[in-house]
């Protein structure tokens, strides 16, 4: 997100080395062990249980793993200078940390699309779905997540290295961000509009398989407005807030990927049997061992 600078001197001629944060959180040794564990075990879960080989099922885990480095990119610094008190980042750093979240975060989007299209398919197209959804499809569909959003990114960056940063310094937040906001709205009244065209799509076919999809879609709908929400408020909003951007950057890095498996896991019964089949295959192994 893109956060607002404090002034800490007038600007002059030489240019920054580094930033000073300041919005850290006290809550996040705690929280990033939540995410990593539960992110970790929804990965684990579709890898290793047959029943879950699906191709939603995988894109599910794909997207647990960037929520999983979503995270890792940014908690664990904050974490290091709670403890050391030293609350800065070099210049190269901050613009790696850019480059690697809007990476993350433009994956994060295209995947969320692709699972979007799975569903549309699943739902309106189910006698055709294996055949659409194919193993090579279901690879290249977050393979081309990747690559479209890793060209976005260098191209983004590229037109910031060069830049000269000569006035404020501090950053009140806990990581480096520049704004996306028309890519963030854009394709979240995208989703908005493919969800709300399954729905009608299945009710003027029949009315009764209406409440299993939506059912089916409403996990995703939540997880569509907790991840696109923050971005679109923070991005968009013409009356900036400080203390409503700290919160929403700690509910975009710290509570959304702790709630996207736990959606997961407490509204799909599959998931929830995989979990428990997974928790008895460790508990076993604890024991034998």
């Amino acid at each position: 997100m893109y956060q607002k600078t404090k002034p800490m001197y007038e600007a002059n001629d030489s240019s920054l080395s580094e930033f000073i944060f300041l919005g850290l959180s006290t809550s996040g040794p705690v929280v990033f062990v939540t995410v990593v564990l539960g992110n970790l075990l929804v990965v684990f879960a579709v890898t290793f249980d047959p029943h879950l080989h699906s191709p939603m099922y995988f894109l599910l885990a794909n997207l647990s793993f960037i929520d999983l480095c979503f995270s890792t990119i940014t908690v664990p610094k904050m974490i290091s200078d709670l403890y050391s008190g030293h609350k800065t980042i070099s210049f190269q750093g901050c613009v790696t940390q850019i480059f690697v979240l809007h990476t993350l975060g433009g994956s994060e989007m295209a995947l969320l699309t692709a699972i979007s299209f799975d569903r549309y398919v699943a739902i309106c197209k189910p006698l055709h779905y294996l055949t659409i959804m194919s193993p090579r499809v279901c690879l290249l569909l977050p393979c081309g997540a990747w690559a479209i959003d890793l060209i976005h990114s260098v191209v983004q960056v590229a037109f910031v290295i060069h830049l000269p940063f000569c006035g404020p310094n501090e950053i009140d937040s806990f990581y480096c961000d520049l704004p996306c906001g028309f890519i963030s709205v854009g394709t979240f009244f995208s989703l908005i509009i493919s969800y709300v065209f399954i729905l009608v799509t299945v009710w003027k076919c029949s009315s009764g398989s209406l409440c299993k999809a939506l059912s089916t879609l409403s996990a995703l709908i939540t997880v569509v407005v907790l991840f696109f929400g923050p971005c679109i408020f923070v991005y968009m909003w013409p009356f900036p807030t400080v203390p409503v951007d700290k919160f929403l950057a700690i509910l975009d890095f710290l509570v959304t990927p702790i709630l996207n498996p736990a959606i997961y896991t407490l509204r799909n019964k599959d998931m929830k049997m995989a979990m428990r089949r997974l928790s008895s295959q460790l508990l076993s192994w604890r024991n034998v061992s």
